[in-house]
């Protein structure tokens, strides 16, 4: 273990967190919701520096977990006992039973203890190669914490009680250097006393009017206005730009989304504009990048969508959440867009139950962005910021870029993938997109513990997979996405035949008997799905023609449109990122398209809208 630098400022200071080595922290959070427990940290080459600030004069203990409990953890605990520092490397096993590592690779920098708080500075390299350690990556890593109010004893440190708790947070992001003056206008995009039912999930729709501009402004920053205690109730909240050509009389009232009731105006909302998710914090753009309002291009109206997940159907729940836009006449350089790329939201994405993973694929396709970027940009884009989504089964999402059939530096990734954290990760780097590029949107389930299948849909029990790439200058592409051919998933449970014409939604099923009068998802359930089915089934649903949604802002079409095959040149596995230590049928496709069957579904209404995601 590296020699302890050791700066103890007893009396000296009149609080503990005005206390420090002076090293910099650029990012701060308060991990526990007493104000207790502090976490500040910052990149230093290979290495990661954390701070500790705890109200407490005992041993505090921080750490690193694959599932956010203490289980086969990474666990560091330190404090300052009888006016000397300590700092011990330990790791749990599956039984959560506490060893002290043999390799210690935790490096103390500073500590200080007064009568009310302990602050603890260390290092540690991103890569141990220690196998008792997690490796730090840019992935969302699930942090533990602990204290006590007496340090650690020969016995090791005594067992904390409720002082604990987990916190999933991204560590690499990079730091943000843009600070808003507090002289900053700004307006609030606000839902008023929205009735929550007592429903697993709600979409709650409201249009609003940007305020009267008389000059061109960008919004330099956004951040979620969240009503204290609903911080769970509130997962996510959409904003899109919306058609100018109606009247005023459609900003009186809000209406649950998707409703077959929902007011015509809320249809013309198609543009996704900016995007928040559970546990993400306030957006800020880019210093040459903003999103432009006040121009006849800007949206006039726009529709807050926000999704509440109330699983335990609570009732009496009331909520007044939104969006605040900070905005500036000081123009910036480039105006900021917005693609939605991915999986087309819909019952098409079939993800069978008891598989340990299954892989699922959204193509934004190389003849959209060929199509959209020659007309509108050949020079191409640069992605700067990209959000990465998918529910309760997802495990990991990756944004996998390629030119020529190579490719190229991954544009995102998340290989922890929490449902209950999700921000926007900037990109160290800008990464420049060309027409003839394409992307794909990789995501992983986990449905182990589900005994019926997992369907594309609105519900935190559905599925998406999507990413959402913030860019400049902005095109006229909002869209481009894709969805793999049902025929042949239908055919490989042994479906031969379906009633023609598609008059019902889901559509019914003509043979073998065995699903004879079924719906399609009602047969797909009575298959017997086995480890061996479900990873065959995958390997067929990775190799399907796909149809392809290439939208323009007005919700019209690039001609891109029907069925696309996928590229043979593209490498299919799922990579981990290295860690550097110091069959086809005519009959079934004769039936019926699936562009009819994708319309058909919309107009049943039991399609979720490809817009939409919670």
């Amino acid at each position: 273990m590296c020699g302890w630098q050791l700066l103890l400022l007893w009396g000296l200071l009149p609080s503990a967190a005005e206390a420090g080595s002076g090293q910099p922290f650029p990012h701060r959070t308060l991990l526990d919701s007493e104000g207790k427990y502090w976490l500040s940290w910052g990149q230093r080459g290979g290495r990661l520096a954390f701070r500790l600030e705890v109200h407490t004069a005992g041993y505090v203990g921080f750490g690193f977990s694959p599932t956010g409990a203490m289980a086969a953890a990474d666990v560091v605990v330190g404090g300052v006992a009888h006016g000397r520092p300590y700092l011990q490397d330990y790791f749990t096993n599956a039984n959560r039973e506490l060893k002290k590592d043999a390799q210690q690779d935790y490096h103390l920098e500073y500590a200080m203890e007064n009568s009310t708080h302990t602050i603890i500075e260390f290092t540690r390299e991103l890569h141990t190669c220690d196998g008792n350690d997690k490796s730090i990556t840019e992935s969302t890593m699930r942090v533990i914490w602990a204290y006590h109010h007496e340090d650690v004893g020969a016995a090791g440190p005594k067992y904390h009680n409720s002082n604990r708790g987990t916190k999933s947070l991204r560590l690499l992001n990079p730091e943000k250097t843009n600070v808003l003056s507090t002289a900053v206008p700004y307006f609030d995009l606000v839902n008023q006393d929205v009735p929550i039912p007592n429903k697993g999930t709600t979409y709650w729709c409201q249009m609003f009017k940007i305020p009267v501009l008389q000059e061109k402004h960008h919004v330099i920053k956004v951040e979620p206005v969240i009503q204290r205690g609903h911080e769970s109730l509130v997962h996510h909240i959409l904003l899109y730009q919306c058609s100018s050509n109606f009247s005023d009389s459609v900003l009186d009232f809000g209406h649950e989304c998707y409703h077959p009731n929902m007011p015509d105006a809320f249809l013309t909302c198609e543009t996704v504009i900016f995007a928040w998710a559970i546990g993400g914090e306030g957006f800020s753009y880019p210093p040459h990048v903003g999103l432009s309002l006040g121009t006849p291009l800007d949206p006039h109206y726009v529709l807050l969508e926000v999704h509440y997940d109330n699983p335990t159907y609570k009732e009496g729940l009331i909520d007044n959440s939104g969006l605040r836009l900070f905005h500036t006449t000081d123009i910036r350089k480039y105006d900021a867009g917005v693609i939605e790329a991915g999986l087309w939201v819909s019952l098409f994405h079939t993800i069978p139950p008891g598989l340990p993973e299954f892989r699922s694929e959204g193509h934004c396709t190389l003849e959209c962005l060929e199509e959209a970027l020659e007309a509108e940009k050949p020079s191409g884009i640069h992605v700067f910021a990209v959000l990465l989504h998918a529910h309760l089964a997802g495990r990991g999402i990756r944004l996998r870029h390629f030119r020529k059939g190579e490719e190229m530096r991954l544009l995102a990734y998340d290989d922890n993938f929490d449902f209950n954290f999700q921000e926007f990760q900037y990109l160290k780097e800008e990464q420049t997109i060309l027409p003839g590029d394409n992307l794909i949107t990789e995501c992983r389930y986990n449905t182990k513990d589900r005994a019926r299948m997992t369907w594309g849909g609105l519900s935190t029990r559905n599925e998406m997979c999507l990413s959402y790439l913030l860019y400049y200058p902005r095109i006229n592409l909002t869209r481009c996405a894709s969805i793999p051919d049902i025929m042949e998933q239908l055919q490989f449970i042994g479906v031969k035949e379906i009633y023609r014409p598609v008059t019902t939604w889901p559509f019914i099923i003509k043979s073998p008997k065995q699903y004879k009068n079924l719906s399609f998802m009602d047969a797909m359930n009575k298959f017997k799905w086995t480890k061996k089915e479900g990873l065959a089934f995958n390997k067929l649903v990775l190799s399907l023609p796909v149809n392809v949604r290439c939208s323009k802002t007005d919700n019209a079409e690039w001609s891109i449109q029907g069925m696309t095959a996928l590229p043979p040149d593209i490498e299919r596995p799922y990579k981990a990122e290295p860690v550097v230590c110091a069959a086809s049928s005519s009959s079934l496709h004769g039936s019926v398209s699936l562009k009819l069957l994708l319309w058909s579904s919309v107009l049943g209404g039991a399609l979720s809208s490809s817009r939409s995601w919670p």
